[in-house]
């Protein structure tokens, strides 16, 4: 009957194992070994369950292994209609640093560097430098809550991996400082840092 209030046998099987292990991750043939089902519906209901927001994945030793989000919005009721014990369990939820969220609200940016005052440095103007394809809703959002519960305001700049690639290779004294003052490079998918 669940099946069919939710489309697929397959989704409801992942939804079984991922809110009955919550905090444990799974790679795509593991998954399809424990729920018994092809690895073609397993990889199409895992992307669409990481659309939703349900299911988070991570690259480790290049395998990309998946697992219940538990910050997920709807977490508590769909943990009580899918754990085996029939009660919600108590997951303790990781208070998240500001890069940690800041990483995770802009999965799609190349490079990510917090400069100026949030590094400890006075000389940069610019607090905080976003490279490559960002949402900008989802950045000024961000920027806002940061604001908020910080009390100040924050300087950034974002730009496309085009644009940055270029200023680093004619030595822009933008990028230059920003670079050459202390920083924390928060994410650097490309190696480029």
């Amino acid at each position: 009957m669940i099946d069919a209030l939710f489309g697929s046998k397959t989704r409801v099987k992942l939804l079984h194992l991922f809110f009955n292990n919550p905090g444990h991750s799974f790679y795509v043939r593991e998954i399809t070994r424990k729920i018994d089902e092809q690895i073609n519906s397993v990889r199409r209901e895992l992307a669409n369950m990481m659309k939703v927001g349900v299911v988070v994945s991570n690259n480790v030793d290049n395998k990309l292994y998946y697992q219940v989000n538990v910050e997920y919005e709807h977490y508590g009721p769909l943990s009580e209609i899918f754990s085996e014990t029939r009660q919600p369990r108590k997951v303790a939820i990781p208070v998240l640093s500001w890069q940690d969220k800041l990483v995770r609200t802009l999965p799609t940016s190349t490079v990510i560097v917090a400069s100026g005052s949030l590094s400890g440095s006075s000389h940069s103007d610019v607090d905080l430098l976003i490279v490559g394809p960002v949402a900008p809703v989802k950045l000024k959002a961000f920027i806002k809550e940061f604001e908020a519960g910080e009390g100040r305001t924050l300087n950034y700049a974002a730009m496309p991996m085009q644009e940055f690639y270029y200023r680093l290779s004619i030595r822009d004294k933008f990028i230059a400082d920003i670079l050459e003052e202390p920083r924390m490079v928060l994410k650097d998918s490309e190696g480029i840092l």
